[in-house]
């Protein structure tokens, strides 16, 4: 059997199957539903959030023969059918940064004018549309503003600032979110249970985190593990594949700042060189550990952190130990270490001084307070 990759094979093909766009589909669904469709839309975001995917099942819904009670394309219908195998004449796909010239809009001008075979109308999606000349916008201007009763346009970008005010003005606007962490991993749960795939929750939690706000980008990374690791994932087998550093180093050496304990906290670094990583990655990750802490320090923004229970269970107890001040200066420490890294001479040197003053903080504090 032809494998598939799992961001291919669990594609959403109806509204209710996207993740994390609830906002936009029912939007969609409404417009469906009242009869209130827009010649021209935009939908923008980060990569892998289902733009692209949104405006390939608005197109198959739209001209659904048999849409559902809750407004949902059947999949049983001659244009569902033609849809689903691709070989749908009623959806047209263009990648604007391969096709971002005058004749090429003037190609696509030339065909939204023929009228569709089946269904009611023909859809126009333009992957990446900032990618559009300057002179391609302007010839698409006019087509765009004023189409034929049975073109739509769809425009898709992940720059929405780099689109021309004249082409923002002729669209309804759609803002896609970010996934977030939870719902990546919840989505990332349903894909191993239906692939057998034994899991740690730990694990998908470092997949979803690794992803970036980008549900494609977790598939990705969850095929990857799977190659890596086999039939079962494990947090030790997706932190050695992805290179990340385990957050228990933070923890240990959250701790040594606590006491005081200079000398380990320089062995707890060296370990992370030793271990390949380097020193702007490690001070990012513990500027990210520091923040985690101090959103522990308030019950109303504990919910920021974006890790799982056991995880989170830890940073709630270390939190205890650390007073607010204490993480204010160490966030300053690091941050400015972080700044500085780039042109510091000596790097190793640059982040040992800011692990030993650090490990200063609760004695100078005592100091002011004498």
């Amino acid at each position: 059997m032809e494998y598939i990759v799992s961001a291919r094979k669990y594609r959403p093909s109806t509204f209710a199957t996207v993740e994390g766009q609830e906002n936009i589909t029912a939007t969609l669904k409404n417009a469906i539903k009242n009869n209130q469709l827009a010649h021209a839309y935009l939908f923008c975001g980060p990569r892998g959030v289902g733009k692209t995917t949104c405006a390939r099942i608005f197109a198959k819904t739209i001209n659904c023969q048999a849409i559902t009670s809750d407004f949902e394309a059947c999949n049983e219908c001659a244009s569902c059918k033609s849809f689903n195998e691709q070989r749908s004449y009623n959806i047209h796909e263009l990648d604007a940064a391969s096709n971002n010239s005058v004749d090429d809009i003037r190609l696509l001008i030339d065909k939204v004018r023929v009228p569709p075979q089946m269904g009611k109308y023909s859809v126009y999606i333009i992957d990446e549309v900032h990618m559009l000349s300057q002179a391609a916008f302007n010839a698409f201007l006019k087509t765009l503003e004023e189409p034929p009763n049975h073109a739509i346009f769809i425009l898709a970008t992940t720059e929405k600032h780099k689109i021309l005010p004249t082409i923002l003005s002729r669209c309804q606007t759609f803002d896609f979110n970010r996934i977030t962490v939870e719902t990546a991993v919840q989505h990332l749960k349903y894909v191993a249970e239906k692939e057998q795939i034994a899991y740690e929750d730990e694990a998908l939690n470092v997949i979803a985190t690794k992803a970036d706000g980008a549900m494609r980008d977790a598939l990705s990374i969850f095929d990857q593990i799977v190659a890596f690791s086999g039939r079962n994932i494990t947090y030790q087998q997706v932190i050695a594949n992805l290179n990340v550093l385990d957050y228990d180093y933070y923890f240990r050496i959250t701790d040594a700042f606590l006491v005081e304990d200079t000398t380990n906290s320089l062995l707890i670094f060296n370990d992370i060189l030793n271990h390949g990583f380097d020193g702007s990655h490690f001070l990012n990750g513990l500027s990210s550990h520091l923040r985690d802490l101090l959103m522990c320090k308030d019950s109303q923004t504990v919910n920021l952190l974006e890790v799982g229970a056991s995880i989170k269970q830890r940073y709630l107890e270390q939190a205890q130990k650390c007073d607010a001040e204490f993480l204010f200066e160490a966030l300053k420490i690091v941050t400015n270490s972080e700044l500085n890294y780039r042109i510091a001479r000596n790097k190793r040197l640059h982040v040992e001084f800011a692990l030993i003053s650090l490990s200063r903080i609760v004695t100078e504090k005592k100091k002011q307070l004498n």
